[in-house]
């Protein structure tokens, strides 16, 4: 008779991690970043029907890189957890503390139990009245989230972007001042090269402080033109 095959837990949960980490780099990245009006999100997408970035609910958005298939149903569960507790309680009862808290049950219960993980990560942000009052959060693929403040980044080149705005972000920009931050860094690539992304190859949105009830606003190719000058991008 046969001994079974045996593998360590530890070993099963480094393939995993190193299994869904291969999967969202393939990806392009995302930028999500703070500004004086609000919190925008920014990423390489040239498709006007996939979108990798999206609304959850009044004052609260979503960013994902990895399997668009995997992160779309995340965001479709985190728009119906939204709905229902608005609708159970009250709107200002849904924050973006509590969606992260239910996507990180999601995602680690998927990466202990499963075969296989999610090959995502995401970001779920909320605009407040004031700056301070802003709330970015990043989950991981095994379910740990973190607290980000000013900026995160996701996918693709990761590390060498959030390098790049550890240099160049600093509170209280301008709207134009964001976008040309975060379209240039997305163009920016970790081997010395770097391509001037046109609007019709972003994705764009904002959450704005200033609207009343729903924040988020998704910017055309039409209306970031004027935001990103030559100038602007060539170098901020």
């Amino acid at each position: 008779m046969s001994m079974p095959f045996y593998v360590s837990p530890e070993q099963v949960m480094k393939d995993r991690a190193d299994y869904a980490r291969k999967g969202i780099a393939r990806g392009r990245s995302v930028v999500v970043l703070a500004y004086e009006g609000g919190i925008a999100f920014a990423t390489e997408n040239p498709s006007r029907a996939l979108h990798k970035i999206s609304e959850i609910y009044d004052r609260i958005g979503f960013a994902a890189v990895g399997k668009y298939n995997e992160f779309e149903n995340l965001r479709v569960a985190g728009v119906r957890y939204a709905d229902l507790r608005g609708y159970s309680y009250d709107r200002s009862d849904v924050n973006a503390r509590g969606l992260a808290n239910a996507y990180a049950q999601t995602l680690g219960t998927v990466f202990t139990t499963e075969a296989k993980p999610l090959e995502v990560e995401i970001v779920v942000a909320e605009v407040g009245t004031v700056p301070q009052d802003d709330q970015i959060y990043r989950l991981s693929y095994d379910g740990s989230v973190s607290d980000e403040h000013g900026y995160v980044t996701m996918g693709g080149q990761a590390e060498h972007i959030t390098g790049l705005l550890e240099e160049a972000w600093e509170p209280g920009l301008d709207l134009a001042a964001a976008v040309r931050l975060a379209v240039r860094v997305l163009g920016d690539r970790s081997d010395g090269s770097s391509q001037v992304l046109a609007p019709e190859q972003l994705e764009v949105a904002v959450l704005e402080r200033s609207r009343p009830r729903r924040a988020f606003h998704r910017l055309s190719a039409a209306a970031l033109a004027p935001l990103l000058d030559s100038a602007g991008t060539a170098g901020d």
